[in-house]
């Protein structure tokens, strides 16, 4: 802002204390009324009250879970709880930056759905699946598996089946949106396609302690994938945050890709029955990627779990005392009511663990979606060498059939750390060790 900018130079010009000039700038911003007759900030102060922002201070409270985590993602956090919108938010021990919302950020608003603070990979989800297998099949019969994968699915940007997967899914109302109606095509020829960036598909070994539904104590042949809504995912992403954007031009440029629809207005609406269908598909695409893997081997299913991480749900939650209806976004993060399983992976060459959800209400009933990326692709592709990489591979077991540099273990946080950072949020219920992992070739363009 000019005004702003005049007011600090009129400030230091007079020599007045630089080191007094941030608390002199911010008592203005906090209440510019007070300063419109003072000769020196008045034009600041008044250029401030000129300005008309739909943006409160501290409109909801939110939590923080983990330390030291990405200080813009922490501001980001922050920013989400001022809009007018926001009743309370919650932020992921595996936090990073992201679009609007940070990665890992969860926030509850009331009767409007922000596209950006679902995500753009809409429905991004996690699916384990316990196979009949012996465990010694992961070593002697390792071939048959990566043979399994590569051949079951597909990865990369535009991945798609020539032979297209039959789902019901399809048959579902794809004119919910103009956006879903024009990419259907496009979708079908994706389905049962894992795509890029973070996504995966890995045959590792689950260790269960406790009897799970119906599942005896032991250890076993799991399947473990993490993909969402491809394509057509991003493109109603797309379209939808750009009118939520141009419907909200009042909104400082920090704010901008916090932008929202109303849910009683006709482009809400049409993105939530959008958003609802990618969820959908999203979800049939891990059904036909663990049907198909387990045909291919001549295995029976002996349990499945799955769940979403970027999405938006209609919840009750008690918040300040009162029990209220709102819209809770989890981008990056995993649904954790009381009871409910889900899944959080760690990396390649690092854990996952199945959790049951312990209902925390501060958490608005979430927990992390992962472990959580410490530096961007192109740092990691700056750091990291493969010679490097595959040692470590080689030392923890793992055989890895492709990925990109920026997809290996140095870029993730630590699992550990990230799961004792949320024990009010969840329990563990059992342990995945990531053995054969197949990733999107390097050099493909990022789409998680």
């Amino acid at each position: 802002m000019r005004r702003g900018v005049d007011f600090i130079s009129r400030y230091i010009l007079k020599g007045l204390e630089k080191s007094l000039l941030e608390a002199e700038v911010r008592a203005v911003m906090a209440d510019p009324a007070r300063f419109v007759k003072d000769p020196l900030r008045g034009g600041f102060a008044q250029a401030l009250l000129r300005t008309e922002r739909k943006v409160i201070p501290a409109a909801a409270s939110w939590r923080q879970w983990g330390e030291g985590l990405e200080p813009e993602a922490v501001n980001q956090m922050a920013r989400a709880c001022q809009l007018p919108i926001s009743v309370a938010g919650a932020l992921m021990p595996d936090a990073h930056l992201g679009y609007g919302l940070p990665i890992g950020g969860v926030l509850a608003t009331r009767g409007t759905v922000i596209p950006y603070a679902v995500g753009v990979d809409i429905a991004c989800r996690m699916k384990l699946t316990v196979l009949d297998l012996p465990v010694r099949d992961i070593e002697r019969k390792r071939e048959r598996l990566v043979r399994a994968i590569e051949e079951e699915t597909r990865f990369g940007i535009g991945a798609s089946f020539s032979d297209r997967r039959q789902h019901g899914v399809m048959d579902a109302d794809w004119a919910v949106s103009p956006v879903t109606l024009a990419n259907r095509d496009r979708a079908w020829a994706q389905l049962g396609t894992s795509g890029s960036g973070n996504h995966f598909v890995e045959f590792g070994i689950f260790s269960l302690p406790e009897p799970l539904n119906g599942l005896p104590p032991g250890e076993y042949v799991a399947l473990l994938s993490h993909s969402g809504s491809r394509g057509c995912g991003a493109a109603v992403c797309e379209h939808y945050s750009d009118l939520a954007m141009a419907q909200h031009r009042e909104l400082p440029k920090e704010h901008l890709h916090l932008a929202w629809l109303d849910l009683t207005e006709a482009d809400g609406i049409e993105y939530w029955g959008a958003m609802e269908l990618m969820g959908r598909y999203a979800a049939a695409n891990h059904e036909l990627i663990h049907r198909h893997i387990a045909s291919h081997l001549g295995s029976e299913v002996l349990l499945d779990v799955e769940n979403h991480h970027n999405f938006a749900w209609k919840e009750r939650h008690r918040i300040g005392a009162i029990d209220q209806d709102v819209v809770v976004h989890r981008k990056g993060a995993t649904p954790a009511g009381a009871g409910v399983l889900g899944i959080i992976p760690g990396s390649m060459a690092t854990p996952g663990y199945l959790v049951r959800g312990r209902g925390c209400a501060e958490a608005l009933a979430s927990a992390s979606h992962g472990a959580g990326r410490i530096m961007s692709r192109k740092q990691a592709q700056a750091s990291f060498e493969w010679t490097k990489v595959r040692r470590l591979l080689r030392e923890r077991g793992v055989h890895l059939i492709s990925a990109g540099i920026d997809e290996v273990p140095g870029v993730y946080k630590d699992i550990e750390q990230v799961m004792a950072a949320q024990r009010e949020l969840v329990d563990i219920v059992g342990k995945f060790e990531p053995r054969i992992v197949k990733m999107a070739d390097a050099g493909e363009r990022a789409e998680d």
